[in-house]
């Protein structure tokens, strides 16, 4: 079974449509037990690093979310589900605590000639070698990003996938048994889902 974390995160109806499509019978949930028994787990997410990190907490949910990493099942976070792992994000013009699950900060993207934030439209991957999460997945392949932040990774063993739009940057991580994509797999067509479905089979 795979769990979806429900903290009222915008994307959450699209990442369900998508697992679908290819065959799951996801559970949105916020039950600490549906969560901590789910065979893996994913954290969708659109909107405000703080107003998430907010929510998480008043739902109970950070605690659960570390044990279920703890447990060595895999975990997969996405857009916003991808930065509430690091430590940190300048959201908002302050330094918001994230989960530390992975060491890394969130930051802004620059202002740049020809460049317009939010992050908006498809970018081509660079891919590493030997992930799990792109098996089969061409070097190179476009997906479909929608973000004003950006992942600067401490560890470059954790990036599994980079992109530049007026800076470098850590478009994917994968660590052990966690997964995270700063686009979004369920809006980038068949190369997405090649990337839930290679999720799903871990």
């Amino acid at each position: 079974m795979i769990a979806v974390i429900d903290y009222d995160a915008g994307n959450m109806a699209s990442v369900v449509k998508a697992l679908e499509y290819i065959g799951e019978k996801p559970v949105v949930t916020r039950d600490p037990k549906v969560i901590l028994s789910a065979d893996k787990c994913i954290l969708p997410g659109v909107g405000a690093y703080a107003d998430a990190m907010e929510k998480l907490k008043a739902y109970g949910l950070i605690e659960v979310i570390k044990e279920f990493v703890a447990s060595g099942k895999p975990f997969f976070g996405i857009c916003l589900g991808l930065q509430l792992l690091f430590d940190e994000s300048e959201e908002g013009g302050e330094h918001v605590k994230g989960l530390s699950i992975l060491s890394g900060k969130i930051k802004l993207i620059p202002e740049g000639e020809g460049l317009k934030i939010p992050h908006m439209g498809w970018n081509s991957l660079d891919i590493k070698e030997g992930t799990r999460l792109f098996k089969g997945i061409k070097n190179g392949s476009y997906v479909y990003f929608v973000h004003s932040y950006y992942l600067e990774a401490e560890r470059e063993s954790d990036v599994a996938a980079t992109t530049d739009y007026g800076v470098h940057i850590h478009a994917a991580v994968e660590s052990g048994n966690i997964f995270a994509c700063q686009f979004h797999p369920e809006k980038s067509g068949d190369v997405g889902l090649a990337i839930l479905k290679n999720f799903v089979s871990l």
